[in-house]
């Protein structure tokens, strides 16, 4: 019809033993779970350790968070002025209530200082050294009077593990996420 013919052209074994090694793969699939397993499994793990690191971060935040509202509490009430507190047993009172989450022998920062006024209160992250090191060079342990305005910060440099695909979580120059905790407060009229 039209002028046109169609002829089917024989195929050789070579073409023909092609053919059916392309229909049958195609037809096959034992190993299909394996490969798309094999596809899947970095994306999966790397989002299961990466939800896993963020939880640790975020509780350790709130960790430091609790301990730091808790021994603040013994500045406001004139617990900590009246046994003498200077920044070493500041420290050790904060240390004993973060459920040796920290290394609070070389990583705790503290700062505590008396502020004019709230809205002066230094509320804010610390300056860091070329090093990636905090600069604490500033840093002082003033818990004041009764009455007086009392700012306690404290920061800690939280080591991160998984820092690739694109889910780091790190802030500080150095490599890691840093935890901070700031409280602004009036203490109390104690005796």
């Amino acid at each position: 019809m039209f002028g046109i013919e169609f002829r089917r052209e024989k195929a050789t074994g070579a073409t023909r033993g092609l053919r059916r090694l392309i229909v049958r793969f195609g037809r096959k699939n034992d190993g299909a779970a394996a490969v798309e397993f094999a596809i899947v499994v970095v994306p999966f793990f790397a989002m299961l350790f990466a939800i896993i690191e963020l939880a640790f971060v975020f509780w350790a935040g709130q960790v430091l968070e609790t301990a730091v509202n808790d021994t603040s509490r013994l500045v406001m009430t004139g617990q900590a002025q009246k046994q003498n507190f200077d920044q070493a047993r500041f420290k050790q009172e904060l240390c004993a209530r973060v459920l040796g989450l920290f290394n609070c022998n070389t990583g705790m920062i503290i700062d505590v200082r008396t502020s004019n006024a709230f809205a002066s209160a230094n509320l804010g992250k610390p300056v860091y050294k070329p090093n990636g090191q905090v600069d604490d060079t500033g840093f002082q342990y003033q818990t004041g009077g009764p009455g007086d305005i009392v700012v306690v910060r404290v920061m800690y440099e939280w080591p991160l593990i998984l820092r690739t695909f694109g889910l780091d979580l790190a802030d500080t120059p150095n490599g890691k996420r840093l935890l901070m905790s700031a409280v602004a407060f009036r203490n109390e009229p104690y005796q």
